[in-house]
This record gives C-alpha cells, structure tokens and sequence, in this order.
C-alpha cells in the first residue's frame, strides 16, 4: 500500500518521509483544506526529498468554481511546478450544479501530462459520485482523492468500496479524510490511502 502524507511545509515533508511515507501531496493552509503551497517552500521539497512530490492547485478556498481568471493561474501555476520537478498535480474543477466541470478538468490534465494527475475532494461534494467516476476515467485522471463524500474516509466506507469496485483498476480509488494510524487495516484493499497522520498529543507523524 502506498502512504500518501499531506504536508503544508517543507518541515513536515521531511519528518512524513522519515516516518515511511511514500508520497508527499504538498500544500498550504490546511486549516482551508489546503491550497497551491508557495514557490519557494515547493522547490525545497521537490530538490531535496527522495520521495515523489505531488502539488496541490487550489487558488483559493471555498468551492470549486473558479473565475476566468482564477483558471488561468491554476494553469499558470501547473506549469511552474512541473518544471520544477514535482511529480504528480492534485485538482480539480466544477461546475456550479455540483457536477465536474470536464472541459475544464482535462484541460489542466492535458497540462499537467505527463505527470501523473488526481482529481482532489471536489469530487466528495459532487452530486452523482457513481456516474463521474467513469467521467474522470474517460479524460485520462489518474487517482480520486475521497472521503467517500462524509466527514472522514471511515465513515464512507460504502461509498469507498463501491468506487473501488467500479473502478476495475482503470483508475486508483485513494481514501482520504481524517485517516488515523488504526484506520489503515480496515483500508487493506485500496492501492493507495492519504492523511497528515499527525499524532497532536504526541506531536510525531504515526503511520
């Protein structure tokens, strides 16, 4: 299985990679579900980690409905990271009756390629999650990054396991949402998991 650790900053990225992740989604502002990390912060974790590094494009927090011009830096902001070196990119657009905006969606994937590319938790607050699986397949999106549409991955167990089975490997199924270190068995049959897996009593990373 593959360890997924969400970090906002170049310190954490190293103790996650130090704890056994085994890739880094990197952002910023996680107390806004995370946007587009800095310039500077990315290139220090991209140069000197040995683990991929995947980069959150989220211009702002809120929905997932951008502006023209909100567009146009996100793809901005996709070049810039690639060269750099990242990995993979994390996005994602809707449209406005909480369905994915696809046109929009493979546009930053045609962007993004060869990179590898996940479509971010948009997808737990769109309106038929079974249908827009086969539309995320279709345009070439890697990985779901999901909670199985509740609060925490745990909870949406169901929905989880039904995606998975959908899926038929044509694309990774990548629970995440408040995943702790005890939750990981009961994830035993996705590829793929992600969380900050932050102990805060403790104040280490436990996976």
């Amino acid at each position: 299985m593959i360890i997924e650790v969400c970090a906002e900053s170049y310190e954490y990225a190293l103790r996650a990679e130090k704890a056994g992740a085994n890739r880094i989604e990197l952002c910023k502002d996680l107390h806004l579900d995370g946007l587009t990390p800095e310039y500077n912060a990315a290139k220090n974790v991209i140069d000197i980690l040995n683990i991929p590094v995947f980069i959150l494009i989220r211009p702002r927090a809120g929905d997932f409905i951008y502006s023209d011009e909100e567009f146009e830096l996100m793809k901005q902001d996709i070049v810039k990271f690639k060269e750099m070196g990242c990995k993979g990119i994390v996005s994602g657009v809707l449209n406005d009756d909480s369905s994915i905006d696809i046109e929009r969606t493979k546009e930053l994937i045609e962007l993004s390629e060869p990179l590898e590319f996940t479509f971010h938790r948009a997808f737990d607050v769109v309106s038929d999650p079974l249908n827009e699986i086969e539309n995320l397949i279709e345009i070439g999106v890697t990985r779901i990054l999901t909670s199985g549409q509740k609060n925490k991955a745990i909870e949406g167990l169901k929905l989880l396991k039904q995606l998975n089975v959908i899926s038929k490997n044509r694309i990774i199924i990548m629970p995440g949402g408040g995943i702790k270190k005890n939750d990981i068995n009961r994830m035993s049959f996705f590829k793929e998991i992600h969380g900050t897996f932050h102990n805060k009593l403790k104040d280490k990373i436990e996976i």
